[in-house]
């Protein structure tokens, strides 16, 4: 199996009836600023550079964002946070992502999250993380190159080290607290962790661009160093 076999495998998921009945509801009843679209209202796979030794884990499919246009953070203002600090990383092609199409490429970074569906509320439960482990599992064994996990957000990192540890990994006992800038090495990769460019965390200042970008620095300095 591909990446863009796995794609295709994404799509069409139905494990979770809660996800599917909200992502379905959310594409039919559409935002009012995007009445004309069609929304996309299915799992979103991962998006990126099959090469990529950097691997970037969110929480899941904004509602009206990735699960309007199909890809992760694209169509929001977290998705503009995150690729512009991307793009002055290195790794993105360009500092915007609007839509699939839209010329962006990615350059040794891949762009996932722990669960494909938007969830309500944005929380999804236990039952449903786990329903969506395989897809991450399965992105991790495709992903042969990759040294670093930069985790947006305590869910994304929780998992990410949950999987790790399933995997035989030696992640430090206890887990270290979340917090932005952490850093986390396993003999496999090195796990960053920053808070998640949503508006709650933009709009009051907890994360700055400034901030953004120097957990960027540090995921080129562990891939230098690797």
């Amino acid at each position: 199996m591909d990446l863009d076999v796995l794609a295709r495998q994404v799509t069409t998921c139905r494990r979770c009836p809660r996800l599917v009945a909200w992502r379905e509801r959310v594409a039919a009843e559409k935002r009012a600023a995007y009445r004309d679209e069609e929304y996309w209202g299915r799992p979103v796979p991962g998006f990126g550079d099959p090469a990529a030794r950097l691997l970037v884990v969110g929480l899941a499919p904004a509602a009206h964002g990735a699960n309007r246009t199909g890809r992760m953070f694209t169509g929001d203002r977290s998705g503009d946070w995150l690729y512009r600090a991307m793009h002055r990383a290195g790794f993105a092609s360009q500092p915007t992502s609007v839509r699939r199409g839209d010329g962006l490429r990615l350059s040794g970074a891949y762009v996932t999250a722990a669960v494909r569906c938007a969830p309500p509320a944005n929380k999804p439960t236990a039952e449903e993380r786990e329903a969506c482990r395989p897809w991450l599992e399965a992105e991790l064994d495709l992903l042969g190159e990759l040294r670093v996990i930069l985790c947006l957000g305590s869910f994304g990192y929780d998992q990410v080290l949950r999987v790790l540890a399933g995997r035989g990994s030696d992640v430090p006992t206890p887990k270290p607290r979340f917090g932005h800038g952490v850093r986390v090495p396993t003999p496999d990769v090195t796990v960053l962790a920053s808070y998640h460019p949503s508006q709650q965390n933009t709009f009051t200042g907890r994360l700055t661009e400034e901030m953004l970008d120097a957990v960027f620095g540090m995921a080129r300095a562990e891939i230098a160093h690797l």
